[in-house]
C-alpha cells in the first residue's frame, strides 16, 4: 500500500476496496459456514481485521485475492474454535473456492445488483416469507405459525418467490447485456 497517503485517503482507499470486494467475500464466507448468523459475524470479523491490517495490503495485487486468502484463514480458525475435528470443507477446497469466486466476480456484482432490485419490488407478505426462511432460518412449520398459515401455503408461497426472483434476475440481466 502507498504510504504516502494520509489517513483519511488510506480510509477512503480501504472502503473503495472493501465495497467491491464484500459480495464476493460475503458468498465464499456463506458458501463455507453453515449458520446464517455465524456466517454474518464471521464476514464482520473479516472487514474488521483487514481494515486493521490494510498496511499490509500490496496495491499491486488484487484486493480481493489478498481478502479472500484472510476470509479463508478465518473460516479455519472459525472450524478449529469449534472444535469440530474435521472441516466441513478441506483447505484445498476452500483455496478452490476462493479462486473461483475471484474470477466471477464481475458477473456476480451484477447478478447480485439485479437481485437487490427484484427483492425491492416484492410485496410484503412474501418479502416477510423469505426474511424467516432465509435469515431467521425457520423451517416451513413455524413459519406457517409465525404467519397464521399451513406449511403447504409457506411452501407454494417460498417455491413461487424464488421462481418469480429467477425470472426477475434474468430479466434484469437480460436488460443489462441489451
Amino acid at each position: 500500500m502507498n504510504q504516502d497517503l494520509s489517513e483519511n485517503e488510506r480510509r477512503q482507499e480501504f472502503t473503495q476496496h472493501w465495497l467491491a470486494a464484500e459480495p464476493s467475500v460475503s458468498a465464499y464466507v456463506f458458501a463455507s459456514i453453515a449458520g446464517f448468523h455465524d456466517a454474518e459475524d464471521l464476514v464482520q470479523q473479516i472487514a474488521q481485521e483487514v481494515a486493521r491490517r490494510f498496511d499490509q495490503y500490496d496495491s499491486s495485487r488484487p484486493f480481493l485475492g489478498w481478502v479472500l486468502w484472510v476470509a479463508r484463514s478465518r473460516v479455519i480458525d472459525f472450524y478449529r474454535r469449534r472444535k469440530r475435528d474435521q472441516l466441513v470443507f478441506s483447505d484445498e477446497l476452500l483455496q478452490k473456492l476462493s479462486q473461483a469466486i475471484v474470477e466471477r466476480d464481475a458477473g456476480r456484482s451484477d447478478r447480485r445488483e439485479a437481485l437487490e432490485h427484484c427483492l425491492e419490488g416484492l410485496p410484503g407478505k412474501s418479502r416477510r416469507g423469505l426474511d424467516l426462511r432465509y435469515v431467521e432460518e425457520l423451517p416451513s412449520a413455524r413459519i406457517a405459525d409465525s404467519v397464521g398459515s399451513t406449511t403447504g401455503s409457506v411452501r407454494v408461497l417460498l417455491t413461487r418467490v424464488r421462481s418469480g426472483l429467477a425470472e426477475c434476475v434474468q430479466r434484469r440481466l437480460t436488460m443489462v447485456d441489451a
